[in-house]
């Protein structure tokens, strides 16, 4: 009767600890905490892992550490190019530190948000929620129950990353009113979208306190072919500029304005915001330059601090997001 191969024990961590000199509580830090020790040790302690073909067993030592290693990440639109680049910024910053990361895709639905939410608190350490659709009663108080960070949602008593497009916003009326530009529209998003509201309010501060007037369009999702079809309501509105709320928007109603053989700038100029597509048009965009990976990076330094036990009373951390003049501004016709 042939002998059953026997298949060699899986390596420890406490034989990585042995084979790299170093502590089994080393070896357990390079893989919660990196962080905290010196790269190089970090570097050597998962060379000898490697080499033994040590897998850390993540279950197990959230067991005994009451931490998963994981937060997650919850946009509205996966497909709109702004928030691609948040992902990215809260993926490569948690992976510094040793920490993965789910993604959540809402689809611009607050009830499917809070389920995603739910279930991701449940998976995870903290959850950077970005740009969300909830009311802010049911923001405040999922946040009180697991640690949350906010991109791009104002809620008082909850950790936020506040991308200023409002800055930028104001900066483009004042430039279309210094190019004689005296009608213009707001190009709307989303009902639901906080970062519509404080940017449809800018603008019509803005244009206010300088003497023009204001058409509002909208709302409308942030898609191409929304924008495309708006061509038709911009060209009836008799405005001379357009701002919208964003790139996707921008670059949509572009196209609807060449196709109805209204030339941009010169007939109507047009501005959008985020700066995610601006350089990919024709003529380039005139936008408002977002920093959005800046704002996932900070998000998931106040979530780490939060998971650590770190952070202090519920902070709005602001970015700047200025005006870029680029080709599809000029001055007024006539």
């Amino acid at each position: 009767m042939a002998r059953r191969a026997v298949r060699p024990a899986a390596p420890t961590l406490k034989m990585v600890a042995a084979a790299a000199g170093v502590s089994a509580s080393t070896v357990s830090r390079v893989y919660s905490h990196p962080h905290l020790l010196r790269a190089d040790t970090v570097e050597r302690v998962r060379k000898v892992a490697d080499d033994l073909g040590y897998v850390p067993h993540f279950t197990a030592r959230a067991l005994i550490t009451g931490r998963l290693s994981t937060i997650g990440v919850v946009v509205p639109d996966i497909a709109n190019p702004f928030f691609p680049p948040v992902i990215r910024a809260v993926q490569a910053r948690a992976g510094e530190v040793g920490v993965g990361t789910l993604l959540g895709d809402t689809d611009e639905d607050p009830v499917k948000e809070e389920s995603v939410l739910l279930a991701l608190q449940q998976r995870t350490d903290g959850v950077v929620l970005v740009s969300s659709r909830m009311p802010e009663p049911r923001i405040q108080k999922m946040a009180a129950g697991h640690p949350l960070v906010l991109v791009n949602r104002d809620v008082e008593g909850v950790d936020r990353v506040l991308i200023e497009t409002t800055l930028g916003m104001r900066q483009a009326v004042e430039h279309l009113a210094r190019l004689g530009h005296r009608r213009i529209a707001y190009l709307g998003g989303p009902e639901s979208s906080w970062s519509n509201g404080e940017r449809a309010a800018a603008v019509s501060d803005c244009a206010g306190r300088l003497g023009i007037e204001v058409i509002s369009l909208g709302p409308h999702r942030p898609e191409h072919e929304e924008g495309r079809r708006a061509a038709a309501a911009v060209l009836t509105a008799g405005v001379t500029g357009v701002l919208a709320f964003d790139d996707v928007l921008a670059q949509g109603l572009l196209a609807g304005l060449v196709e109805a053989g209204a030339r941009v700038p010169a007939d109507v100029s047009l501005v959008g915001c985020d700066d995610i597509l601006a350089v990919r048009t024709v003529p380039p965009l005139s936008t408002v330059h977002g920093p959005s990976m800046e704002a996932g990076r900070l998000a998931v330094e106040l979530l780490l601090a939060k998971i650590e036990g770190q952070a202090t009373d519920p902070q709005a951390v602001r970015v700047p997001a200025p005006f870029l003049d680029r080709a599809t501004t000029g001055p007024a016709p006539g």
